[in-house]
């Protein structure tokens, strides 16, 4: 029970403190040591360089390209101008009184299309900043409408998406993709249409004034020397349309069988064709919108390309120190006890229990895709029984596991928030409000719907 007690206590610190602006490079580390030493009395040095720095040197390893060449895809963005000529568009096309919509829908497209959240953020901020100005929206609502685009209802709803909280299930359930359509564009639905009303509801109830500027949108901006739309678009549409043709023809054509030397990580081409494909799809955009746009880059392109990889070294530190503090609080015997309640959770309905312990276990680490990888690890078999038993398909299980996630994973210590909100320029307490209302209270309560038609209706 102490350590229970503990485990909830450093969580409710983390939050709070991440809350009051407190750099998690410190925070996280000294609320998981804390944990330790209060819950087991364990060894602290052991579990700080072998357990915390492990579980973070890793993320920093694999997703490290995602971030860098994020943030360098953004910047070229914002740098050559076609950041704001796409805003103007975007404008033109949807009117200025959709600014919301437009950045809630251009990141949906992204995320579905393959794009990874983290990448969304650092390429859709320019646009949406100049958007925002544009229509003189409240700055402080842009991480709430990149949030609800890329971290809702494409991430775990929506059939078919590619996001990993949309595979990860697939092995343990023996499912596809596309598991429950029905039940997953309904959610989806919920997600995107409460999360909209909301944002439309907040523009109206601040009022007109964007805020204090930033250099996004302040920068001198030479409208003779502008790219033409289509040259504008163009990037985005390449990291769109690359990521699935390496995913889905170049990569599973390719003799990838030395993988599974141990040189290589004894891996296969599974594991890892997301993230070549992406890696890919990045470079190739950028070099391609460095060539589109020579004459205005030329002459500032290496501090350009300096700025952006700088830029990216902060988000993927504060995330990987989430992600190592997720690590050592699941390695305490007491979130044994916190993983092995959930089961009796919700009695005979197999569909409650894996709803509400996929939800914690997301929560208590900061992660969907690390809090469903524990729950599946550790109870997917059993899931899968109960399930089975009760007549439930394994597509609804696979479903409901997928949109549990997406809900109190983006309490303010996820890494995902935090890398929105540095990348943004803004604080907990000036932003988190709403991403909590469109990433947190709406997809709880879609999950709740899809629990109550799937227990009625079963899978469609």
């Amino acid at each position: 029970m102490l350590g229970i007690l503990v485990i909830t206590a450093a969580l409710i610190a983390l939050i709070l403190l991440a809350y009051r602006g407190i750099s998690l490079l410190l925070l996280a580390p000294a609320m998981a040591m804390l944990a330790v030493l209060f819950a087991e009395g364990g060894p602290l040095l052991a579990s700080y360089t072998q357990i915390f720095m492990q579980a973070t040197g890793g993320f920093i390893i694999q997703y490290f390209p995602l971030f860098l060449l994020g943030a360098v895809f953004g910047k070229l963005m914002e740098a050559s101008g076609s950041a704001r000529v796409l805003a103007d568009g975007i404008i033109r096309g949807l009117g200025p009184q959709r600014a919301v919509l437009a950045v809630v829908l251009s990141c949906g497209l992204m995320t579905y299309g393959g794009v990874s959240l983290f990448v969304v953020a650092f390429a859709v901020w320019p646009i949406a900043a100049a958007l925002f100005r544009k229509a003189d929206l409240p700055k402080i609502l842009i991480p709430a409408s990149i949030a609800l685009g890329a971290f809702t209802f494409t991430m775990t709803a929506l059939p078919g998406t590619p996001a990993i909280q949309n595979a990860i299930p697939m092995p343990y359930f023996g499912t596809t993709p596309f598991a429950a359509p029905g039940l997953g564009v309904i959610t989806a639905m919920i997600m995107l249409g409460l999360g909209w009303t909301w944002l439309e509801y907040r523009t109206r109830a601040l009022g007109r004034g964007y805020g204090e500027d930033d250099a996004a949108t302040s920068a001198p901006q030479d409208s003779g020397n502008a790219p033409g739309l289509i040259i504008a678009a163009m990037p985005l549409a390449l990291v769109l349309i690359l990521n699935i043709v390496f995913t889905f023809f170049v990569i599973p054509q390719l003799d990838t069988t030395y993988l599974a030397d141990p040189v290589f990580g004894s891996t296969d081409v599974g594991a890892l064709r997301g993230i070549w494909s992406i890696i890919a799809a990045l470079t190739i955009a950028c070099l391609a919108l460095v060539a589109l746009n020579w004459g205005r880059l030329s002459h500032r392109l290496g501090k350009v390309l300096d700025t952006g990889a700088q830029d990216s070294l902060q988000p993927i530190f504060n995330t990987a120190s989430l992600v190592g503090f997720g690590a050592v609080i699941a390695s305490l015997g007491a979130f044994g006890l916190i993983r092995d309640w959930v089961v009796t959770v919700g009695g005979d309905n197999p569909l409650i229990s894996l709803a509400v312990g996929t939800s914690l276990l997301a929560g208590m680490t900061g992660s969907a895709s690390g809090g469903m990888s524990i729950a599946l690890a550790t109870l997917g078999d059993t899931y899968l029984q109960l399930g089975n038993a009760a007549g439930i398909s394994p597509a609804l299980l696979h479903r409901v596991t997928a949109v549990a996630t997406g809900g109190l994973d983006a309490l303010p210590h996820n890494g995902a928030v935090i890398t929105l909100l540095t990348i943004c320029g803004l604080t907990h307490r000036e932003a988190y409000k709403d991403i909590a209302i469109v990433a947190v209270v709406i997809p709880v309560f879609a999950l709740v719907v899809l629990v109550v038609l799937g227990s009625l209706f079963g899978s469609f």
